[in-house]
């Protein structure tokens, strides 16, 4: 338990901020090989928290823009370079840190699985599932499960899905995404039929190739390119109305982008 004395001194310092981000990628999970989410965490060398799993980050640089920093720490950390960055929230909670007040600007990425494949991994590097994430250091369980939440909430719209594949992608890959992030099967039929129709996805004259029955057809994305719109100057401290659905909810001509409902239900895998 803290002293009056230090927590008095702790009040009176300026609080330091910090900016963090969460990764997330499909990989193969299990024995089935199916995607599932994953995120890159790393261990700490320092106290406080010693040896606990956290999330990439670090400090704010006297000159650089969150959105900078963000990138600076991933590519010291991980080598990774998302092409999808957004400003997540801010949290900045009285007793995040033991000596001094912590805000946290956290920042989430989305990598293709080839972007994945290419982060450092070492022993203070490593790949977890993201469902499988518990007593990270600071209240970093609770910012993961926050940009879960995120991820599954603006899966139903815009573009998000695709910055997970890669420019040309099959029917299938594409299910395994929506799968991967709703957490349940989606029958295979009525996904086909749904987005087959879809008005921001087109066929090529592509098919994938290596597989030992008829080679399925590689689609593209053709819808608007919504980019990721900063938060609030100042952010919040508790999660509220996610306004961040509606940047992506609007195309470049201002109708609704919203691809089909993947609602059906559970089907054959």
């Amino acid at each position: 338990m803290h002293s009056s004395a230090n927590v008095s001194e702790r009040q009176s310092q300026a609080p330091s901020v910090a900016i963090s981000t969460v990764i997330f990628a499909l990989r193969p999970g299990g024995e089935s090989q199916r995607p599932e989410i994953w995120l890159p965490l790393v261990r700490r060398i320092r106290q406080p928290h010693l040896g606990k799993w956290a999330l990439p980050g670090g400090p704010l640089g006297g000159t650089e823009s969150l959105q900078d920093a963000a990138a600076r720490n991933l590519r010291d950390t991980t080598d990774l370079e998302p092409t999808y960055l957004e400003q997540l929230y801010a949290f900045g909670g009285l007793d995040r840190a033991a000596t001094q007040r912590l805000v946290s600007i956290v920042y989430w990425a989305l990598v293709r699985p080839d972007q994945a494949d290419l982060t450092r991994a070492s022993r203070n590097v490593q790949w977890f599932r993201a469902d499988d994430v518990e007593g990270l250091a600071f209240d970093h369980d609770e910012i993961v499960a926050y940009a879960l939440g995120r991820l599954r909430g603006k899966i139903e719209y815009g573009s998000v899905a695709y910055h997970f594949l890669g420019e040309r992608f099959t029917l299938a890959q594409l299910r395994g995404v929506y799968e991967a992030v709703l957490g349940r099967d989606l029958d295979p039929a009525n996904f086909r039929r749904q987005f087959r129709s879809a008005k921001d996805i087109a066929p090529t004259e592509e098919v994938l190739q290596g597989g030992r029955n008829r080679p399925p057809r590689l689609y593209r994305y053709t819808g608007p390119q919504v980019l990721p719109r900063p938060a609030p100057a100042g952010g919040r401290e508790h999660p509220g109305r996610d306004d961040s659905l509606d940047a992506d909810r609007a195309t470049a001509d201002g109708t609704a982008s919203r691809p089909p409902s993947v609602a059906a239900g559970p089907g054959p895998s």
